[in-house]
């Protein structure tokens, strides 16, 4: 059994300089923990594989396309590949987000 607390993950250098901490990681999918401060966001991007959003912490805002939604803790959003999407924290508080990849990005497919 492999257990991995989120805090003993490192944190992994990205382009928005913000908290992303990959928890899982196979051939298969990848998960990571992204935290982001009050202002903070993440670049809208494109990913070539589905990606689904579990929020744990606070409440943010996910924009797929060109919807936008306001979401909080113990909600589920996917974001089908191919379709620009980010996540954002206009909030005064905390904002954590658990990002899930099935199948697994690749270096060949990434596009960030």
């Amino acid at each position: 059994m492999k257990v991995v607390e989120m805090k003993s993950a490192p944190e992994k250098p990205n382009p928005n300089n913000v908290s992303v901490r990959v928890l899982y990681d196979t051939e298969h999918a990848q998960a990571a923990h992204i935290e982001l401060k009050p202002g903070e966001s993440l670049r809208k991007h494109i990913t070539p594989t589905d990606v689904f959003f579990y929020i744990l912490e606070g409440k943010g805002v996910v924009e797929i396309g060109d919807e936008q939604q306001e979401v909080s803790k113990d909600m589920l959003i996917d974001s089908p590949a191919n379709i620009p999407h980010r996540l954002l924290n206009p909030g005064d508080d905390i904002f954590r987000v658990l990002v899930v990849k099935a199948p697994r990005q690749t270096a060949s497919t990434r596009l960030l």
